[in-house]
């Protein structure tokens, strides 16, 4: 009788194996495939997420009585919870404190339509009057996005600025949109939550060749005084265009 042969079980178990590698190969390639439509959300209670701060449109004579400062810290509302918390004293009149983070993933040289929803503590009421412009009502919250990292950098007068056009205070820029003030209603001076969406204004960017974006939040000041705000959530949601 003749008996059939029998692989070697080195064999099998390197078929065994090949095969298995086959099939983690093709879940990594398809779980690397960009999602078309990403949304980005950051929650600051959970910690900084890569989120960074930076301060320009001042000279460089002024560095030493900004009073920038910013940390992850207790919410003002709730000290249970923890926040982002940024300040800054503008005494040039225009000083843009901001935020920052870089996103990856996305689809090489794609335009994104891009929705931000912004939640943060701020104290100071819309029609309150201060030094240069009202404390809530003259200083306007921005969100933005680019394919080229923010930074900032001394032009010929020593003046920081940013490499983003942001627009000036109340106007937007090509990299930046308005999503309103900081202000909160009422009369008194203590801290709740407020959002503010772009919900109302389009806003698109374009990831450069590596599906690399950056974002940005950050405020734009009329008023000459000490500005303490405490960030506690930043979402983007993208859609291809």
């Amino acid at each position: 009788m003749k008996v059939a042969s029998v692989a070697p079980v080195k064999n099998v178990i390197w078929a065994f194996g090949t095969v298995l590698a086959m099939g983690l190969s093709s879940c990594n390639t398809e779980n690397e495939t960009p999602d078309p439509n990403p949304t980005f959300t950051t929650d600051f209670n959970k910690g900084a997420d890569s989120w960074t701060a930076g301060l320009v449109d001042y000279n460089e004579q002024q560095e030493g009585i900004m009073e920038f400062s910013s940390k992850i810290a207790a919410l003002p509302t709730d000290t249970l919870k923890k926040s982002m918390m940024i300040q800054s004293h503008n005494r040039s009149d225009d000083a843009f404190m901001y935020l920052t983070r870089k996103l990856t993933g996305l689809t090489p040289n794609q335009t994104y339509k891009i929705g931000f929803e912004v939640e943060l503590a701020s104290k100071y009421p819309q029609n309150s009057v201060g030094i240069g412009g009202s404390p809530g009502g003259s200083v306007y919250l921005k969100a933005g996005a680019a394919g080229t990292e923010p930074q900032r950098a001394k032009d010929n007068t020593g003046q920081w600025k940013l490499n983003w056009d942001k627009g000036a205070q109340s106007e937007g820029g090509k990299d930046a949109v308005l999503l309103g003030t900081i202000g909160i209603e009422g009369e008194d001076v203590k801290y709740q939550l407020i959002k503010r969406t772009n919900s109302q204004t389009p806003f698109s960017a374009k990831a450069n060749d590596k599906g690399e974006l950056w974002l940005i939040v950050g405020t734009d000041s009329g008023f000459e005084g000490l500005t303490t705000l405490y960030y506690t959530q930043i979402k983007a949601s993208l859609t291809k265009q």
